[in-house]
């Protein structure tokens, strides 16, 4: 929650991969939120109690959501849907203006990669930058597992990393007023 909360503030793209982890740890921990309680919360350095008590209540609320919006086994929450459809809007807006043309040639440079994962199975019914987020979590998946990253993932990964650290900053000015897209 409290690096949720910053996150939010400073990145949305890491934001929006780090609560796809919170997504999963909880699965991880069977939607069980005494085990929650024991593997996440009590090991969180330099909590007070209250803040222990809000955290919880928060991992609480994450399973109450995923249980009523069906996602207990894949898929993603409503609030972290919507941030994908925010960024969309902001990304598509972005292309549209000429006065975006850095972004749009990380976008241009980044399609070769989005279009390459599609075709091998990602689901082409999600969004573009849904892609480029699955495709960034995946690799994360992999590092936590200490497996090996081929040179091209690596390099395929650097231009859409690329591509969404720029969004999240015009994200930071868009939501600030500071984005003048006409």
């Amino acid at each position: 929650m409290y690096i949720s909360q910053q996150l939010k503030q400073q990145n949305i793209a890491e934001y929006l991969l780090y609560m796809w982890q919170v997504e999963d740890l909880i699965r991880a921990n069977g939607f069980d939120i005494e085990r929650i309680k024991k593997n996440i919360v009590e090991p969180y350095p330099s909590l007070s109690e209250e803040q222990k008590k809000a955290l919880i209540q928060w991992y609480a609320d994450l399973i109450n959501m995923m249980h009523d919006e069906g996602v207990m086994e894949k898929g993603h929450i409503q609030i972290n849907k919507n941030i994908i459809v925010w960024l969309t809007d902001l990304h598509l807006r972005l292309l549209a203006s000429p006065k975006f043309p850095y972004y749009s040639a990380a976008y241009y440079k980044a399609l070769p990669f989005i279009v390459e994962l599609r075709s091998k199975g990602a689901d082409k019914d999600v969004p573009e930058l849904e892609t480029c987020f699955d495709a960034m979590y995946g690799v994360l998946m992999l590092k936590l597992q200490k497996k090996e990253i081929t040179e091209g993932t690596q390099k395929a990964l650097k231009v859409i990393g690329d591509l969404l650290a720029m969004l999240a900053g015009y994200y930071i000015k868009d939501k600030q007023g500071e984005l003048d897209l006409e």
